[in-house]
């Protein structure tokens, strides 16, 4: 059964930093573009950024553009999510996931064309 596996959260005060990190197991995702996504208490889960296949583009949704950086090492068949001055609005459970369609060359923000998914990870930022 194919996975996602992020790591990384935790706890941080306002403006430090965090990597989280996207591994699959059990197939490689180096042809397709992986998003994250991130779901606070009580809302919608929502786009946080994306990358596509060749690592060429991404995108980042508004709140989090200068602050967040996506990238990706497809010899390591991992994914990563470095997050800079984080404040308390970024607090929530972030998820990975994989684009549903091989060598798509923009990337989605729209949660149905995502699947598999990865089973979360916590961030919390104090003020």
């Amino acid at each position: 059964q194919v996975q996602l596996v992020e790591s990384g959260g935790g706890l941080v005060q306002s403006g430090e930093s965090l990597r989280l990190s996207c591994a699959p197991s059990g197939r490689t995702f180096g042809n397709y573009a992986m998003g994250w996504f991130r779901q606070a208490p009580g809302k919608e889960r929502e786009f946080v950024s994306g990358v596509i296949w060749s690592g060429g583009s991404t995108l980042y949704a508004d709140s989090v553009k200068g602050r967040f950086t996506i990238s990706r090492d497809n010899a390591k068949n991992t994914v990563y999510l470095q997050m800079n001055s984080l404040k308390p609005d970024d607090t929530a459970v972030y998820y990975c996931a994989a684009d549903r369609v091989q060598f798509r060359n923009s990337v989605s923000t729209r949660l149905i064309d995502y699947n598999p998914w990865g089973q979360g990870t916590q961030v919390t930022v104090s003020s």
